[in-house]
């Protein structure tokens, strides 16, 4: 079984003990796929540049960025330097990684979005401009390839239909893959997983095992972490066999996920057949 790895790109995610757990696994005959956010790189970069960080709602209420032309610039060059470190990082620790874009060999592909709907002000409104896109393919004869030998480190910009590189939710990439490989996904973040109250730490949701719970965990997902659990179930309807969401400064983040840590979601959370 291929494992898929997300590691969040805020400033308050570490990526190390993620690393470390990427080592162990790939010892120990795992086949491993990373794949990567950078907002805070993004955001810096950004700022170095004098540039204002654009972040928009959705209807829907989920926040993303918006990115134009110049922002997409920055967006570029910083994911690869996330993307380099983080290969650097694991060939550190012995693990043969190789970085990729989802533009090199057409990995992640799909339409590009000519315009997004958002909410100013309380008010719907049409904004044009917007580089991104939604992943609709992904090359696994690619990763099959690349997993022979290699731990892949997957990075974003996407490649759209027209054949520009375009931004995407480094989440639902993740989920994309996962979904594509039929593999077990982690994505780690800074909490340590969805909380029915985010200020009460003894509430956190452990399994999402029926679309009962996944309405309620829905219900209960805020800001960025709606986009987490939209990219859960994003994945289980692909394919995915399993999604934890868990804290990335966990002791042995991964293997901790792997072993209950976190919030599980299972195929019966969309209908499929759970594992629970």
């Amino acid at each position: 079984m291929t494992l898929v790895v997300k590691i969040g790109g805020a400033r308050a995610v570490n990526p190390e003990g993620a690393l470390t757990d990427i080592a162990h696994l790939v010892l120990n005959d795992e086949d491993v796929v990373v794949v990567h956010g950078g907002s805070t790189a993004v955001d810096d970069l950004l700022s170095r540049l004098d540039i204002e960080p654009d972040y928009v709602e959705s209807p829907s209420g989920m926040t993303g960025r918006f990115t134009d032309a110049e922002t997409m610039d920055a967006f570029t060059m910083a994911m690869a330097g996330v993307n380099t470190d983080l290969v650097a990082d694991l060939q550190d620790t012995g693990v043969p990684a190789v970085g990729l874009s989802g533009v090199d060999g057409a990995l992640l592909t799909g339409p590009r979005k000519s315009a997004v709907k958002v909410v100013e002000d309380g008010k719907k409104k049409i904004r044009r401009g917007d580089h991104s896109g939604k992943i609709t393919s992904v090359n696994t004869d690619l990763l099959d390839t690349l997993l022979d030998d290699y731990v892949p480190v997957v990075s974003l910009p996407m490649l759209a239909d027209d054949g520009v590189a375009v931004n995407a939710d480094a989440d639902r990439a993740a989920a994309a893959v996962a979904g594509a490989l039929d593999a077990d996904l982690v994505v780690l973040t800074d909490v340590a997983g969805v909380y029915a109250n985010p200020d009460d730490p003894d509430t956190l949701v452990e399994s999402v095992d029926s679309p009962d719970d996944l309405d309620a965990v829905e219900e209960y997902a805020e800001g960025f972490m709606s986009k987490k659990v939209l990219a859960a179930t994003e994945a289980l309807d692909g394919g995915a066999e399993s999604v934890t969401i868990a804290d990335a400064n966990a002791n042995d983040p991964i293997v901790s996920a792997l072993s209950g840590h976190g919030t599980r979601f299972t195929q019966g959370a969309v209908g499929g057949e759970s594992d629970a």
